[in-house]
């Protein structure tokens, strides 16, 4: 097993380049279910989450190629309607594999999804939505049992308690492009994500109106075309990159961005004192040398509100910011996995309730530190980057879910970053 070396303290300063966004790239392969037509998918990112994807697939009986980097092609010609649970334990995000399958096979068998370090994700509201359109389920043996034979195109309400939800907005949207009727989604989530599987079905012959709001109509239609669809950039891995150049110092140009996928960090950043500017409309300059960033209060909402996918990397922003900040986590309350790993570097971190109340210092210590999941991964990254001396983060894995030759991309920055082998560890951190 590998893991990371860091050697705090270098600045970043450069150009990096954005990889096609993870979250995009898996309803979007599920939607290749869909028709029994060729599907091209562009911009893909190399992760192991990708790749588990495609064993899905192919395990549904669909043809799934990877022939030139970034570029997958999916043939869904004859396809079963069971996902097996050996694979789907691997991916919460595979129960998006549900809305294709009722569409197109009028029902499904799909193995319930385990469970996750960041707390509960319930897909209730997916199983609420799936029964409003008509479906029967039942759960049996660890199974959800779907049939969607009387499936009829209705009006679906799709809030819930920490908001919409993403994952069954797009489930639904799967669904509900194949079966008879208008159906009506109302408190859909409009995280760019969705927007993005919505301009791909409407390549693919689905008719859809209100993309971009939370208000979506769908006009069931009969099948559905190939197409070739070009992933959007990973709003989060940009993300990453802005904090990261804020927490060191550097100045950073990235490219492949369009600002308004990141209006709240933006804000928050400006609020802090670091200028992000937008040249293009596809860049973003991050003139993190401008000054140190100042506190800052943060609340994580649904888009267009601040990511929860970027609130691990904020504290460890805030961690060295002088001063008190306060981050809120109103999506997933218990998502606070990383700050007792930024306390092993010195953070002064209290938790109360969904809340993480931040006294800044001026400096991190590096110290060997355990990745609990992907953005708490990024985070202890980032933490060390800007920390006085040697991290070593264990359990990596986690980091190349989400996020394609993160590593290397720091260090063309001018990061002091490299993978090594377990067994290079310095004796008594390796975890047991």
């Amino acid at each position: 097993m590998d893991v990371l070396r860091i050697q705090g303290g270098a600045t970043l300063n450069g150009t990096v380049q954005v990889s096609g966004a993870k979250n995009a790239c898996l309803p979007v392969f599920a939607a290749t279910l869909l028709t029994a037509e060729p599907v091209i998918i562009e911009n893909v990112p190399d992760l192991s989450d990708i790749r588990f994807m495609a064993e899905i697939l192919r395990s549904l009986g669909a043809d799934v190629t990877n022939d030139a980097p970034g570029r997958w092609c999916v043939t869904a010609k004859n396809i079963v309607s069971k996902a097996p649970y050996e694979l789907v334990r691997k991916m919460r995000a595979s129960v998006c594999l549900m809305g294709p399958l009722i569409g197109r096979m009028k029902g499904c068998d799909v193995s319930m999804p385990g469970g996750c370090v960041i707390g509960p994700r319930p897909i209730d509201l997916h199983l609420k939505g799936f029964r409003k359109i008509g479906c029967e389920i039942t759960v049996e043996g660890g199974y959800m049992h779907v049939d969607a034979t009387n499936a009829k195109g209705t009006h679906v309400f799709l809030g819930g308690r920490f908001g919409s939800t993403v994952t069954g907005t797009a489930n639904l949207l799967m669904a509900a492009v194949l079966t008879p009727g208008t159906t009506r989604l109302e408190s859909a989530a409009c995280e760019p994500e969705i927007p993005d599987l919505c301009e791909m079905l409407i390549k693919m012959g689905a008719r859809i109106w209100g993309v971009g709001s939370h208000s979506l109509v769908i006009e069931g239609v009969k099948s559905l075309h190939g197409c070739t669809h070009r992933v959007i950039p990973d709003r989060i891995e940009a993300g990453t990159y802005v904090i990261g150049a804020a927490m060191t110092g550097g100045d950073v140009v990235v490219r492949g961005i369009p600002s308004h996928y990141l209006g709240a960090l933006i804000d928050k950043m400006e609020l802090a004192g670091v200028p992000v500017e937008s040249p293009n409309a596809d860049t973003l300059f991050v003139r993190g040398s401008a000054r140190k960033p100042a506190p800052v209060d943060v609340v994580t909402m649904p888009h267009p509100g601040f990511p929860t996918d970027l609130q691990a990397q904020m504290c460890a922003m805030l961690a060295l910011t002088p001063g008190l900040s306060i981050v809120t986590e109103k999506i997933y309350p218990n998502r606070f996995m990383h700050v007792p790993e930024l306390q092993r570097m010195g953070a002064d971190i209290a938790i109360e309730g969904p809340s993480a109340i931040i006294n800044g210092r001026n400096r991190l210590s590096g110290a060997p530190v355990m990745a609990s999941d992907l953005r708490a991964s990024a985070a202890l990254v980032l933490a060390g980057l800007a920390a006085d001396g040697e991290t070593w983060i264990q359990r990596i894995y986690h980091l190349d879910r989400g996020y394609e030759k993160l590593d290397d991309k720091f260090r063309q920055l001018g990061a002091n970053i490299e993978r090594l082998h377990e067994s290079k560890m310095p004796k008594g951190m390796l975890e047991d």
